[in-house]
């Protein structure tokens, strides 16, 4: 076993706080505490449930029809949530399949337990859709787990509820789990809104958080939930050698929010929707650039075009360094150093005004 650092987060811990235009961020605007209108004057600082708070997760489990709150597990973030599915279904020598590109940490947690992964790659020649059939293909007799994020990070490739189905069909018969990473389930269209996978099938682990739709990234809270027992008293073992119970403050926190759930869901979909027009009619105008149209999510993976005389390296370094504009290289998914990240959550004008940036960068390294 050999943990190693995140390309990405080591991207994030080097620009992320020395920039003043964001559009690398997978989120909505971070929301200030004094937005909440909260008064956690009362709250008691001691050591709380380990499976989370019971309130909590009453409101969870209203997100997954016919799970109760015994079905769900809170988390440090939804980074937690992903490694205690991980460590508690994988063993050394298993074989795991994870979506790529997608966040790191899924595929860097199995290999650093010994474990075998596969990436079952979204190409941008597919428009980053699925190929089934090399999902298929992929799957060996030591694959025990499937790791898929719909709405996707970084590409914003979406699937359909049909897919999902099929998907956990496929599971149910290889006798496989699905961990289905539901971060950015409601940053769609209702039309769009794929059902929660764990509310389907007991071989299915659905998780989220409230760090990307709701801006709340701050309180570092997530959670998984599925129908299995055993899944669930094996996480919980795992969380017992980490954290053992959640930050009693945000626990307040996010119940509080997730009980205004429908208010804070209109906004982030009103601004994501606003900022990807802005973003459309940019690239649109962009010759050094091709993309494929974020389908759902608040993000999109557009990559330089070939031949384009610009060092993506440099760019984006200069873009950071003496533009102030933050963007996160491609190279930080395991991706072709053209790609990188852009994001779509913050205000309008600071979304204009990182993109104008972005154009002056490429055209000053251009000559």
């Amino acid at each position: 076993m050999w943990f190693k650092r995140m390309e990405l987060e080591v991207w994030f811990d080097r620009y992320q706080y020395e920039i003043d235009y964001d559009i690398g961020e997978s989120a909505v605007k971070t929301l200030m505490l004094r937005d909440l209108d909260l008064d956690l004057k009362d709250v008691a600082l001691r050591y709380g449930h380990h499976r989370g708070d019971p309130e909590l997760r009453s409101v969870v489990a209203q997100q997954y029809p016919g799970l109760k709150q015994e079905h769900i597990v809170v988390t440090t973030g939804a980074s937690e949530a992903n490694f205690a599915v991980v460590s508690a279904l994988m063993k050394p020598g298993d074989h795991m399949i994870v979506e790529h590109p997608n966040y790191p940490s899924l595929y860097e947690v199995p290999r650093s337990l010994g474990c075998e992964v596969s990436l079952f790659s979204l190409r941008f020649e597919d428009c980053f859709r699925p190929d089934w059939d090399r999902l298929r293909r992929l799957i060996r007799p030591q694959t025990r787990l499937i790791s898929l994020t719909h709405p996707n990070n970084p590409t914003g490739s979406m699937i359909t509820t049909r897919e999902l189905e099929q998907l956990l069909g496929l599971v149910e018969e290889r006798g496989i789990y699905l961990l289905f990473d539901e971060t950015y389930r409601h940053m769609t269209s209702p039309d769009k809104l794929l059902p929660a996978a764990a509310a389907i099938d007991d071989r299915a682990i659905s998780i989220s958080s409230m760090s990307k739709c709701y801006g709340l990234p701050g309180i570092r809270t997530g959670w998984l939930a599925t129908r299995n027992r055993s899944v669930l008293d094996a996480v919980l073992a795992i969380r017992e050698q980490l954290s053992i119970s959640n930050n009693a403050l945000s626990e307040v926190i996010a119940r509080c929010v997730l009980e205004r759930m429908a208010t804070y869901l209109e906004g982030a979909r009103l601004r994501i929707a606003a900022n990807q027009a802005v973003v459309s009619e940019w690239m649109q105008q962009q010759n050094f650039l091709e993309w494929h149209p974020p389908e759902a999510g608040v993000v999109c993976f557009p990559r330089l075009r070939s031949g384009i005389p610009v060092q993506p390296e440099t760019l984006y370094r200069r873009l950071a360094e003496e533009y102030r504009t933050f963007v996160v290289p491609g190279r930080c998914f395991e991706m072709d150093e053209r790609f990188f990240r852009i994001g779509f959550g913050a205000d309008a004008p600071e979304i204009r005004s990182g993109l104008h940036k972005l154009s002056r960068a490429v055209q000053d390294l251009m000559g």
